[in-house]
């Protein structure tokens, strides 16, 4: 707790005995610490950052992780501070082992996360929760030793030379803020594309405890023993020597993690700068798997019944120009030209290298008929509220198919808001057709239907309906570590227009589908319907409700 006391009268004595013996002037001093101040907050929030992204990966809902790392990192800060009030008297050898320490901690972080998540999460029980505590357990940590930085680095720059409290947390906050910037813009923009969240990490703690080892080693040596010099120097090589044996070994771990996490039949693994792309068999009669952020999208078993579903009660009307938004594995584009009617399909897609993927990958491009080649489709990479807010509100498609990830994942529900179906309206045709994938009905009902009345709330007419599915199909949970027997069997869609609810069925002039009929989509709106969550409200860009 914070003790009560009173000020310190003018003049009064330091906690240390007298200024440092430096090897350098006091001004150049001053300096190398400000600039060991500079590097260990960029490094501070480096490691903040990094859990902050891998956690939602691993786990999901980047709000929740993002907000549980951050408060739970500054209150450990703060009690780190109040702890290091007792490490004054010996703050050169205190700071050393200090940064020694959150070197280990923040460098093997994201390896030691990865690492539970893939070889317990799906454990059930307790173990699900573990990426969760262990997230929790490294923010405090993290927390606690960058707290403990502040008082000790300003002891260190007030026996250099003494001066008022005020001008020295200004000179320390200054330098403290600045590599906190560097720092922030470091990690999105260098580490992570160049190095990868792993190495990323590993490299931030070398960066660390060689700044920790510079300052005090070199700048306050006489400030320690020889003994303390010598474990000093020890224990940074030690530290040292575990970074750099696990960057070695990264990439094999990288391999086994991976394998765990979606088999020994690995194809493919891409880490673009949206996500991270796998793709897993398609060759000898083992069926294809198709992973964004460890999410099952494309499932070779079971993908026919999603996209058939998706698409083919949408086309039940005219339907000459169709958008696709989401969708660039080319699978609801080959159920869209199936169609001899249609004369253009235009597919909006965030990542560039899911379509290359579908053009490229034999497996891939065999399942979706090479669809992209057909001079009638033509595919814009970009983000899909992005592209309807710049296009011209020219209502020219009969149809528009949302094949977009669940609403559940935070970074899609804009693409589930009032605002975003508003854009839809824009461009679409008066008589024409809006199809949504919603998510899980028997998951996450409470989801489904807050789909549905944002969309009635962006005055479309609506009937929605609910298709099982033999496999889990598309992983629609934010949640990485829900076991597979948590998994949804059930994949729930809208359909929708402005002009008059829309009939749910299939137009008998056209191609037949191959697991839907007449009955059968009857029977799916009537097992959406028996689901029906009363009351909901409609999500919005700044209130978002799923």
């Amino acid at each position: 707790m914070i003790e009560p006391h009173a000020p310190a009268p003018p003049g009064a004595p330091p906690s240390w005995a007298g200024p440092a013996r430096l090897p350098v002037r006091p001004s150049t001093g001053r300096f190398l610490v400000l600039a060991c101040v500079f590097v260990c907050a960029a490094c501070g929030l480096v490691y903040e950052l990094e859990l902050v992204a891998l956690a939602s990966y691993l786990i999901g809902d980047s709000v929740t992780q993002a907000s549980v790392v951050l408060s739970v990192m500054v209150f450990a800060m703060g009690i780190g501070s109040l702890a290091a009030k007792g490490l004054r008297r010996r703050a050169a050898a205190a700071f050393g082992v200090l940064e020694a320490l959150l070197a280990l901690v923040g460098g093997c972080s994201a390896m030691a996360l990865y690492a539970v998540f893939a070889w317990t999460g799906d454990w059930g029980g307790l173990w699900a929760s573990g990426p969760r505590w262990l997230l929790v357990a490294f923010s405090l940590a993290i927390g606690l030793l960058i707290g403990a930085e502040v008082p000790l680095l300003m002891e260190l720059i007030q026996r250099i030379r003494r001066q008022d409290a005020g001008g020295a947390v200004a000179d320390l906050f200054a330098a403290d803020y600045v590599g906190a910037l560097v720092g922030g813009l470091a990690f999105p923009f260098l580490l992570l594309p160049q190095f990868g969240q792993l190495t990323g990490a590993m490299l931030t703690g070398t960066v660390n405890v060689a700044a920790g080892a510079a300052l005090v080693l070199g700048l306050f040596r006489r400030d320690l023993t020889r003994r303390a010099r010598w474990l000093l120097v020890c224990a940074n090589l030690a530290v040292l020597g575990v970074l750099a044996t696990a960057a070695v070994l990264v990439d094999d771990f990288e391999r086994a993690a991976r394998e765990e996490v979606y088999g020994n039949d690995v194809r493919v693994a891409l880490q673009t700068g949206v996500q991270e792309v796998v793709l897993t068999g398609g060759t000898h009669g083992r069926p294809l798997g198709l992973f964004l952020d460890g999410r099952l999208r494309v499932s070779g078993r079971d993908e026919h019944r999603y996209h058939e579903a998706l698409v083919h009660p949408a086309m039940n009307g005219p339907h000459a120009r169709v958008l696709v938004l989401g969708g660039g594995d080319g699978l609801a584009a080959r159920e869209v030209l199936r169609y001899p009617g249609v004369r253009r399909v235009d597919i909006v897609e965030l990542d560039p290298a899911v379509v290359d993927l579908a053009r490229s990958d034999p497996a891939l491009s065999r399942l979706n008929g090479h669809v992209l080649g057909d001079a009638r489709v033509h595919v814009t990479t970009d983000d899909a509220f992005r592209r309807l807010w710049t296009a011209p509100p020219v209502p020219s498609y009969d149809v528009v198919i949302a094949d977009l990830p669940d609403p559940g994942i935070t970074a899609s529900t804009k693409l589930y808001s009032q605002e975003f179906y508003g854009l839809v309206r824009r461009v679409l045709a008066p008589d024409g057709r809006l199809v949504v994938h919603a998510g899980p009905v028997s998951s996450r009902p409470r989801a489904f239907w807050t789909v549905e009345a944002t969309m009635r709330a962006a005055g479309f007419l609506t009937t929605p309906y609910r298709v099982r599915g033999r496999d889990s199909g598309f992983a629609a949970g934010p949640d990485r570590t829900a076991g597979a027997s948590r998994a949804p069997d059930d994949w729930g869609f809208v359909l929708a227009s402005q002009s008059a609810r829309p009939a749910l069925g299939l137009d008998p002039r056209e191609p037949r589908p191959t697991t839907l009929t007449e009955e059968s989509l009857r029977a799916a709106r009537r097992a959406a319907q028996a689901t029906r969550v009363s009351g909901l409200v409609a999500s919005t860009l700044v209130h978002p409700r799923y």
